[in-house]
């Protein structure tokens, strides 16, 4: 699930610190633009989970455009929550037929990463 939301970079001294005015306590920080996107990346998915997990219910975000800083600049900010949720792994028992399973073992597939992947592709089709 993608989620975008603005932010605003300020820089101070040789760093940069990001908050997200829609979201109260959201904020990171680094010492490059690229480093400071990316930890901001990771702050936005972080604080979005944790509201999702509580039940609680995510602010819309608003128009980039209303926020126009002193001492930085705005930017849109995304994340894909999808690769943090629930990466618990699950046990499951199948049964194919042996010639497949005799194959596939000849030619050293890891069952899970197939089965995982073949879900993925039938999920997103």
């Amino acid at each position: 699930m993608l989620f975008v939301y603005p932010a605003i970079f300020h820089k101070e001294d040789d760093a940069y610190w990001v908050e997200f005015p829609d979201l109260e306590g959201c904020h990171t920080f680094g010492s490059s633009i690229p480093e400071t996107m990316e930890a901001a990346q990771e702050a936005l998915s972080a604080y979005l989970l944790t509201l999702m997990e509580q039940g609680r219910p995510l602010a819309a975000p608003s128009d980039v455009s209303a926020f126009r800083p002193e001492d930085g600049f705005s930017s849109l900010v995304s994340c894909d929550i999808d690769q943090y949720k629930d990466t618990k792994a699950v046990k499951k028992t199948l049964t194919i037929p042996s010639w497949l399973n005799d194959r596939a073992v000849s030619m050293g597939l890891n069952f899970s990463k197939v089965l995982q992947d073949a879900l993925i592709a039938k999920i997103q089709v």
